[in-house]
């Protein structure tokens, strides 16, 4: 294990780890194991995953934390539903409520109802979830036998598609779920199971995509070690993991203008977004930071929002 630097080292790395998590793993565990895997302290994640989720944990390196906020909040699952089954988690890993077999039901059953889940929807979250509801996370009330109750909140769900069916007594679906962030996919499993009549729970779960990063390219945290064991361990770049954010890119004299924190203006009209995240490049496309286009005074002014390498 490669021994921890000191604070001056701390940004020997600036960028982002597709980490594909393990189950049984919180997402705060990968960030530790990570931190003493590079003898790095700024490290972050985007997305919390449930611990027994597996898939995409986006992890931000040094200055790259700041960067979390600014990547895309799109996400993709995989999650298989298991019929006749209700726990209080709403997943396998909680206590069972009710288990009443339900071989009767079959996949055409369940196809019409998919569409109600579609769209923006209203959610219930989980008892269990990391929801603050007076300062207290509703996964501690749980614990403490507390049901409180919580407000719809309005989620968006792109689409879902069935992947896999499985009859049984205890019959499971696998769908592929595109949502916006804060959606909870415990929520709908068990909402679906309630509007078949049968009842329904998570049964397992992997995020296949988050904040732009795909579990094709994601690594295991052995394969993080083995990596950087060989030294061949290289992060994904800031420019790379902003990739979806408008890019605006600057001169040479208006790159050294925004290292030192100024705002830019431009006589011209800009062929960009306003009041939105931009991604700033140089013309060697070495990433600058994130700024935002604004109607000044007298021309539209870029201003920064994050200066990746300024000027002290």
């Amino acid at each position: 294990m490669p021994s921890p630097k000191s604070p001056k080292q701390d940004f020997k790395y600036s960028g982002f780890i597709n980490l594909n998590k393990a189950a049984d793993w919180t997402s705060h565990d990968c960030v530790a194991r990570v931190r003493r895997l590079l003898g790095m302290k700024k490290v972050g994640h985007a997305g919390t995953l449930d611990p027994a989720a597996t898939g995409v944990l986006p992890i931000a390196l040094g200055k790259a934390t700041r960067l979390l906020q600014y990547l895309p909040d799109a996400k993709a699952y995989r999650a298989v539903v298991r019929f006749g089954l209700t726990t209080d988690t709403d997943d396998l890993e909680g206590t069972v409520l009710t288990q009443r077999p339900a071989p009767q039901l079959n996949r055409s059953d369940l196809e019409p109802l998919l569409s109600q889940f579609v769209g923006e929807i209203q959610q219930v979250p989980p008892q269990y979830s990391a929801i603050q509801v007076k300062g207290q996370r509703l996964y501690d009330l749980a614990r403490q036998g507390k049901t409180v109750e919580v407000a719809e909140r309005t989620v968006v769900v792109h689409t879902i598609q069935i992947a896999h069916w499985q009859a049984g007594d205890f019959p499971e679906l696998a769908l592929d779920i595109e949502c916006g962030a804060g959606t909870y996919i415990r929520a709908i499993a068990r909402d679906l199971g309630s509007a078949a009549g049968t009842g329904a729970t998570l049964a397992s779960l992997q995020r296949t995509r988050s904040s732009g990063f795909a579990i094709e390219d994601a690594i295991t945290l052995d394969e993080l070690a083995e990596q950087l064991e060989n030294d061949t361990f290289k992060p994904v770049s800031c420019a790379d993991a902003l990739q979806a954010l408008p890019a605006i890119q600057l001169s040479a004299e208006y790159a050294q203008r925004w290292r030192y924190g100024q705002r830019l203006p431009f006589a011209e009209q800009l062929d960009l977004p306003l009041n939105t995240p931009l991604r700033v490049v140089e013309a060697d496309n070495t990433f600058l930071g994130v700024g935002e286009a604004q109607h000044g005074e007298k021309a539209i002014v870029l201003s920064p929002k994050m200066v990746f390498d300024p000027v002290s």
